[in-house]
């Protein structure tokens, strides 16, 4: 039985293609969604003007990741750097 030898462009190529995989998937952000930040309830978008967690529009901030469920969050973090991001290769949970 003769051995088969692979090229290394093939294993170089093969490994390229799972390194893109795993840097896309985990460099998502999570879900975010805008929440006061007293009663954790779910906002108008437009209460979260400016992009920045309860800079100027309204009186809501982003809340990352986490769940919803009956208008409220739970589950996530105020802090969009305190969220784990999910996906293949990435250590901690996704929001929904």
């Amino acid at each position: 039985m003769a051995k088969r030898r692979l090229r290394s462009g093939t294993v170089v190529l093969g490994g390229m293609g799972v390194l893109a995989a795993t840097i896309t998937s985990c460099g998502s952000d999570p879900d975010r969604r805008c929440v006061d930040p007293l009663t954790q309830d779910k906002l108008p978008s437009y209460e979260c003007a400016g992009g920045g967690s309860g800079s100027s529009g309204g009186s809501g901030s982003y809340y990352y990741g986490g769940t919803s469920r009956n208008g409220k969050v739970t589950g996530g973090s105020f802090d969009k750097a305190a969220v784990d991001r999910g996906g293949f290769g990435c250590s901690g949970t996704g929001g929904g």
